[in-house]
C-alpha cells in the first residue's frame, strides 16, 4: 500500500499555504456576465437538446433492475435537486451520525443491519430506505438504524447545484487568495480553511474544495459518482463497490457507458457544468430597501465570507487533474454567488467529519494523494461550507440543517468567526436590518 501523504503538520500550515499569490477575487470585474436564469436552457456549454437530454438523465427513475440500492435515500438525482427547477437545492434532508473517540476527536459510525450479522462502516451518510426485505430476500433486513453508541446527528439539505460549472471553473489560485486576505484581515478573526480534495476520476490528484457542506469534492464528475453510490446505491466507474452486498442482484459498475461513450455520471456533470446561475428577482432588486440592503450586507462585513463577484479562469485552462478542460462557455466569466467556498466556523457546525471511504472510494488509501491532508479533513467537524446565496429567496428551508426559517434568524445563528459581524447587524436599527433582509428576497 502506497502512503497517504497527510502528516498532521501539513493540515495545520494550511493557513501558510493560502498565502501564495494569487489573482484579485472580488469586486468590480471586467469579465463577460455568466448566464443565468430558471429556464432549462444550456449555458453554452452543450447544445439546447444535449443538455434537455442530460437532464433527462438526471430525472431518471432507477428501479431495482438498474441496480438502486440496497441502501438508498431518493430514486433518481431530481428528488433532492428540484426547486424551483431540475438541479436547484430541495427540503429533502439527509441524515448523518457519528460519536466521539476517547480523544474528543470525531470517529464514523458502525451500524449493524441484518441482525447484526453486516455492519456499515466508513461513512456517516445513514440511508433512509432500503430494497429489502423483499420477495426474493423476505427475511433480510437491512434497514439502517441509528445505534445509541452514535451521539452526533445532524441532518443537511440537499444543495442547489444550479451554476455549479461556473464554480467548478474557478481557479484554486482564487479562493487561496480570498483565503489569504482572510486570514491577514483583523487578525485572522476570520479565516476560511482551504482544503485539497481527491479529484477521484484521477487518482492522485488533488484540488482545492468547494462542493458539498463540507467541501469535500472539487470536480463535478466526483461529485456525480458520490451521489450516485451514496444516495441511491449506484455503482459506477469511479464508485464500483456497493456499500453492502445484501440484497444485491445486479452486476457491478451498475451502470456502464453507452452507445455514445457516457455513462449517467457523464450525463450527469455534463448537466450540471451547463446549468445557467440562478437568477436575481429583478424587481426585488430594484426596490430601495433592497438596494441600501446591499450596501449595509457588505457595510457589516457580510461580504468577507459571502463574496459578491468571482471570476473563473480562462477558456482552456486544464483542471481536476488533467481530466477537465474549461470551455469558452465557462472561460472567464463573472458570476455572484455571494460565497467564498471555503470552510468556516460560525458556530453551527454539525460535529461531523468527512468520511474518506465514503466520498472517495474503498481504496482511497491505497493512492498516493498530492498534498491531502488527514489532519486538515478531520479539522472540518464543526466547519461549513460558506452557504452561496444565489437563488436563497427559493430555498424554505435555510442553512445547512434547514432549521432557520427566516433570514434573520439564520443571521441571528452566525457566531464563531462570524460573531463580530453579527453584532454589528444587531446593533443596526430595525429598519436597516429589514433593508438587509430586503437584499437577501433579491438574490
Amino acid at each position: 500500500m502506497n502512503t497517504l501523504i497527510g502528516v498532521a503538520a501539513f493540515g495545520l500550515s494550511l493557513v501558510a499555504t493560502a498565502c501564495s499569490a494569487g489573482p484579485p477575487t472580488s469586486g468590480p470585474s471586467t469579465a463577460p456576465p455568466a448566464p443565468t436564469g430558471f429556464d432549462d436552457k444550456s449555458n453554452g456549454v452543450a447544445d439546447d437538446a444535449t443538455h434537455q437530454a442530460d437532464q433527462a438523465k438526471f430525472e431518471e427513475f432507477e428501479a431495482i433492475p438498474d441496480g438502486l440500492g440496497p441502501l438508498f435515500n431518493a430514486q433518481s438525482c431530481r428528488e433532492c435537486h428540484q426547486n424551483p427547477v431540475t438541479g436547484g437545492s430541495s427540503q429533502i434532508l439527509e441524515l448523518r451520525v457519528g460519536h466521539k473517540g476517547r480523544d474528543g476527536s470525531f470517529q464514523n459510525p458502525e451500524i449493524p443491519i441484518n441482525g447484526g450479522s453486516v455492519v456499515i462502516k466508513g461513512r456517516t451518510l445513514v440511508n433512509q430506505r432500503a430494497i429489502c426485505p423483499n420477495a426474493a430476500f423476505p427475511t433480510t433486513d437491512i434497514q439502517e438504524r441509528v445505534p445509541e453508541s452514535e451521539t452526533i446527528h445532524t441532518f443537511r439539505t440537499s444543495v442547489n447545484l444550479l451554476g455549479d460549472g461556473f464554480v467548478e471553473a474557478v481557479d484554486d489560485s482564487t479562493l487561496i487568495e480570498i483565503s489569504r486576505k482572510q486570514c491577514k484581515q483583523d487578525h485572522g478573526r476570520i479565516c476560511g480553511l482551504i482544503l485539497y480534495v481527491p479529484v477521484v476520476e484521477s487518482p492522485g490528484a488533488t484540488r482545492v474544495g468547494r462542493f458539498g457542506w463540507k467541501n469535500q469534492h472539487a470536480s463535478l464528475l466526483s461529485f456525480s459518482g458520490d451521489a450516485y453510490i451514496n444516495e441511491m446505491g449506484l455503482t459506477n466507474a469511479l464508485f464500483p463497490d456497493e456499500v453492502t452486498d445484501l440484497c444485491n442482484t445486479v452486476a457491478e459498475p451498475n451502470n456502464k457507458p453507452e452507445e455514445d461513450g457516457l455513462a449517467d455520471i457523464d450525463h450527469f456533470a455534463r448537466f450540471l457544468r451547463a446549468t445557467k446561475a440562478p437568477a436575481r428577482d429583478a424587481r426585488q432588486a430594484a426596490t430601495a430597501a433592497a438596494r441600501k440592503g446591499e450596501t449595509l450586507f457588505a457595510k457589516v462585513g457580510c461580504d468577507i465570507c459571502h463574496v459578491p463577484t468571482l471570476t473563473t479562469a480562462p477558456a482552456g485552462t486544464v483542471v481536476n487533474g488533467g481530466k477537465f478542460a474549461i470551455p469558452e462557455a465557462l472561460g472567464n466569466k463573472a458570476f455572484h454567488p455571494y460565497s467564498d467556498f471555503l470552510l468556516h466556523d460560525v458556530g453551527t457546525g454539525d460535529g461531523i467529519g468527512i468520511a474518506m471511504v465514503e466520498h472517495y472510494g474503498k481504496h482511497m488509501y491505497e493512492i498516493k494523494w498530492k498534498d491531502l491532508s488527514l489532519e486538515a479533513h478531520r479539522s472540518t467537524a464543526n466547519r461549513m461550507r460558506t452557504a452561496p446565496l444565489w437563488g436563497v429567496r427559493t430555498h424554505p428551508m435555510l442553512m445547512h440543517d434547514g432549521a432557520s426559517m427566516t433570514f434573520r434568524e439564520a443571521i441571528l445563528r452566525h457566531r464563531g468567526e462570524a460573531s463580530e459581524v453579527t453584532e454589528r447587524f444587531q446593533r443596526l436599527n430595525q429598519a436597516d436590518q429589514q433593508a438587509i433582509v430586503e437584499f437577501l428576497k433579491s438574490l
